[in-house]
């Protein structure tokens, strides 16, 4: 077994109305967390690396952990960049042995964007390695991105047609009213599907059939981890997500990946800050590390069946 690109996970994906998880990881407790998930629920899925956790856990260690995760679980699994910033550190992951990487221009200048992210194709594509890119800007912090509420854009459907005809860019993360971090919303949460099903339409009329959209910024920041946060001293009051009925009917559309970070942040914390609180004494990491892997497993169980429906995608 070897790793995969997305390619037959989102054309399995759109014709069968769900999306594939795609869920951050650090260290080796998240990968194997997520993975044990993936596998009681016969589900493909995608772990994705950001900047910040290269620099963290290094790359070598990561790809290791990861190829590991494939040969003991016979899973189809994808490796992918998460907003790669520029060429070089989409190259770079690409050398590795990643088999997905992301641009992010969506900062630039419209025609500086389009011209990145085709470089960045036509190297990928030579290498058998997929390309996603981004159009519109999503509010929120998370680890590099750090985008004001007034600075946030919507994602324009002409310019999304345009924007993949002139880069041949394999799936296209779009701007519907998800946010990065755990403070999503301060009112009600509100996705504009209407955008999401007219972009489907013209990318379908200029003859993109079934092209795999992205939503990023898609943790439903789980109460339940929330609470026993807060329960054993932690401070994350108000923190508000993505609530789970959003992003299954995104799923059911053409949304192939939805991105999670948050959560798997979140249910780590809550697990470890609970070991902690009921045992003061315990400083062995395999107990408190253990307990976040069991809580991110059952996190990520929870969502492939019940948010994002991959289960059984493997079939």
């Amino acid at each position: 077994m070897a790793l995969v690109t997305t390619t037959k996970m989102f054309e399995k994906a759109f014709a069968g109305g769900y999306a594939i998880g795609a869920f951050n990881i650090n260290n080796m407790e998240i990968i194997q967390g997520v993975v044990a998930a993936a596998k009681a629920q016969n589900s493909a899925v995608i772990l994705q690396v950001s900047k910040s956790a290269l620099k963290y856990a290094h790359p070598k260690y990561l790809k290791a952990m990861v190829d590991a995760a494939v040969e003991e679980t016979g899973l189809d699994i994808a490796l992918h960049l998460d907003h790669g910033s520029d060429f070089q550190i989409c190259k770079d992951c690409i050398d590795y042995g990643f088999t997905s990487v992301m641009y992010d221009g969506s900062h630039l200048d419209y025609e500086e964007n389009v011209a990145t992210t085709k470089e960045i194709v036509e190297y990928a594509h030579k290498r058998g390695v997929v390309v996603e890119a981004e159009l519109g800007k999503l509010a929120g912090v998370e680890d590099e991105v750090n985008v004001s509420a007034e600075n946030a854009t919507y994602t324009d459907p002409d310019q999304a047609v345009d924007f993949i005809k002139r880069t041949g860019v394999d799936s296209l993360a779009i701007a519907i009213g998800t946010s990065h971090g755990a403070y999503k919303f301060k009112g009600e949460a509100k996705l504009d599907f209407d955008r999401l099903e007219t972009i489907t339409k013209k990318l379908e009329a200029a003859g993109f059939h079934h092209y795999p959209i992205v939503l990023h910024g898609a943790s439903s920041v789980d109460q339940s981890s929330v609470e026993t946060c807060n329960a054993y001293g932690g401070q994350i009051d108000g923190a508000k997500g993505i609530p789970a009925e959003m992003l299954r009917k995104a799923a059911s559309m053409a949304v192939c990946k939805i991105n999670m970070d948050t959560d798997i942040r979140l249910a780590m914390t809550a697990a470890i800050r609970k070991s902690f609180g009921e045992n003061p004494s315990a400083f062995d990491p395999r107990g408190y590390l253990g307990a976040a892997r069991e809580l991110i497993q059952a996190l990520v169980e929870d969502k492939i069946k019940n948010v994002i429906g991959s289960t059984d995608s493997m079939n």
